[in-house]
């Protein structure tokens, strides 16, 4: 592991690593398993994993615990290392430049003048200023963040897309002690009754969250059965119990699809934070795999058996190329295919494809699409808007799609993720038995998928890669009504999880 404290160094260094994805690990030190959950995450999903330790004195108020804020640093180094951070970022404020009358990034009041933001005014501007100079030093592919900082997390999400930079910002779950309280460096603060104390807020949150399982809906009712259980604990003292929209913050009064629970109070001079998601949306399943694992027959059967809408991704590329054709753009031109998608809608209704509000789902199948839709494809502007639209599809939920990196980037926060894979040579045996006999050797067949697979995870653009928290299903020996069973089984464990 290399440790830098200075953005030159650091940028010198990754620059000498080109062609190799970075996951980022922003962390304010005082390291514990839930920042280990978040670097095995970025193990799991890149080349090189950066973690930064920087307690941000932005993000302090003048009455907050910046000078005492834990900062075990030997530790923490420990813990990256045994953890396999390949490099590790600990910048003094003077070197990354967060001292008085810098400028700084202002998220939305929307979003910063609620819940946390009304006890911490300027908070979310210099977490905001901090993580903005980080995506631009780092420059990673991807960066992870807990949920347990929920409104930090929407507020980073929404600042990445308004001001356009090219990262995705991954969302990780929870991490609780035995007992349910939320991981959090402040967590060393706490004495042992106080810590016992401090439980109340996850109890809380899972009595509403039990109740909103036996159909209530109400936010009203939520609130009240979790401000009744944390008043049978004496000691914290509550700053806010909120129900709010998790993207905008904003509070509902009813859960329609999913709403956010969160709360805050201190307990003895320690504030701390909990949340948890309330979702009544059908899951998304989403089934990755390399090609010939037979996902698309499989995709099809489920939503099918389950009553979902099959997410024909295959369908829309092959509409974009059809628009494409019918526009008469050169197919090289990236740059007018990208402003030509930025005006059109494409619409799955059943086994309709629809562009514009245009039935074109015989269109779409001939021989010319088909010869040409591998190109338009492979455009990085055609994936980014189709992937886009995918989203915004697949929001309420209710839906099955299987395509190349449905779990890790079209739908992160699938409720079921699959990757759906089978031995080269299974799958070589299942292509030969489609040919005419005799048209090709068994072997020849073998070395062609192989060299496909390494194309396919070693290509720049979405490489074939198992998400973390994707389940394999490996289906040599396997029947597709077998397949189909274990991802219906995996479904129906998602829905008894609420």
């Amino acid at each position: 592991m290399l440790s830098f404290q200075t953005i030159l160094g650091l940028r010198c260094h990754l620059e000498s690593q080109g062609g190799q994805t970075i996951g980022l690990v922003p962390t304010m030190g005082a390291l514990h398993e839930g920042h280990r959950s978040l670097i095995d995450r970025a193990r799991q999903e890149n080349d090189l994993v950066v973690v930064s330790i920087f307690v941000n004195p932005l993000q302090f108020g003048p009455r907050e615990d910046l000078d005492r804020y834990p900062r075990p640093l030997e530790a923490d180094i420990e813990l990256c290392r045994a953890a396999g951070v390949d490099v590790l970022f600990t910048p003094t404020a003077s070197s990354i430049g967060a001292v008085p009358g810098i400028t700084q990034v202002v998220p939305p009041a929307s979003l910063t003048d609620r819940l946390c933001g009304q006890s911490r005014p300027g908070h979310f501007s210099g977490v905001a200023t901090i993580v903005h100079k980080l995506l631009q030093i780092v420059q990673p592919q991807r960066a992870y963040f807990g949920q347990k900082d929920a409104q930090q997390l929407a507020i980073i999400r929404r600042l990445v897309a308004d001001l356009n930079l090219p990262v995705r910002i991954v969302g990780c779950p929870i991490i609780r002690d035995p007992n349910g309280l939320a991981l959090s460096s402040r967590n060393q603060y706490l004495s042992a009754s106080e810590k016992t104390q401090a439980t109340a807020l996850a109890k809380s949150l899972q009595v509403a969250k039990q109740l909103f399982g036996s159909g209530e809906r109400q936010a009203d009712s939520l609130l009240q059965a979790a401000h009744s259980t944390l008043r049978e604990t004496p000691g914290p003292e509550l700053e806010y119990l909120a129900l709010v929209d998790p993207a905008t913050m904003v509070a509902i009064d009813r859960v329609e699809s999913v709403g956010l629970l969160a709360i805050a109070a201190r307990v003895g001079q320690t504030r701390l934070i909990d949340n948890l998601l309330l979702s009544h949306r059908k899951p998304v399943i989403a089934i990755d795999g390399p090609a010939g694992a037979g996902k698309s027959s499989v995709t099809k059967l489920v939503a099918q058996t389950l009553g979902l809408q099959f997410l024909d991704t295959g369908a829309m590329y092959r509409a974009v190329t059809w628009l494409v054709l019918e526009s008469k753009i050169n197919l090289g031109s990236e740059a007018e295919i990208a402003e030509l998608l930025a005006r059109c809608q494409i619409e799955l209704r059943g086994a309709q494809v629809l562009v514009d509000g245009r039935d074109v789902s015989r269109e779409i199948r001939t021989l010319e699409v088909t010869s040409k839709v591998s190109v338009i494809a492979a455009l990085g502007a055609v994936r980014t808007a189709l992937v886009q639209q995918q989203q915004a599809i697949g929001r309420n939920g209710g839906i099955v799609a299987e395509g190349r990196d449905m779990c890790s980037y079209v739908f992160p926060e699938a409720e079921v993720k699959v990757f759906l894979t089978a031995t080269v040579e299974e799958r070589a045996r299942r292509r030969l038995a489609e040919l005419p006999a005799g048209s090709i050797a068994l072997a020849e067949l073998v070395a062609s998928i192989g060299e496909r697979d390494h194309l396919d995870s070693t290509r720049a653009i979405a490489p074939l890669q198992q998400a973390a928290d994707a389940v394999e299903i490996v289906s040599d020996g396997l029947s597709i009504e077998q397949v189909v069973a274990k991802i219906i089984a995996l479904f129906e464990a998602a829905l008894d999880r609420g």
